[in-house]
């Protein structure tokens, strides 16, 4: 049996759960994508996408949608900070 993990959303709205695996891969990936700096979702999703075609990594099912729920919950813990500027979301590590 796949062990879930509640995620947390940053306005206090409803989480879905998901499988920890999934959220431990993706929430360290998140984090090595902005130790290089700040970035867009797309940055973010276009960085991850290559780290995973590098090392040969199939992620199952749909990474955008994951990645949005693990960036979600890490704004909520406090890990990473959304930036708002005129033209673009930024994310940062906190």
């Amino acid at each position: 049996m796949d062990q879930k993990i509640q995620l947390i959303h940053p306005d206090g709205k409803k989480a879905v759960s998901i499988n920890k695996e999934k959220y431990d891969v993706l929430r360290k990936a998140i984090i090595s994508s902005l130790n290089k700096g700040e970035s867009t979702h797309s940055e973010i999703l276009h960085s991850i996408t290559e780290d995973f075609k590098k090392d040969k990594f199939r992620f199952e099912g749909s990474l955008e949608w994951y990645l949005e729920w693990v960036k979600l919950d890490l704004e909520a813990r406090n890990e990473i900070k959304r930036v708002e500027n005129k033209s673009a979301v930024i994310f940062r590590l906190a």
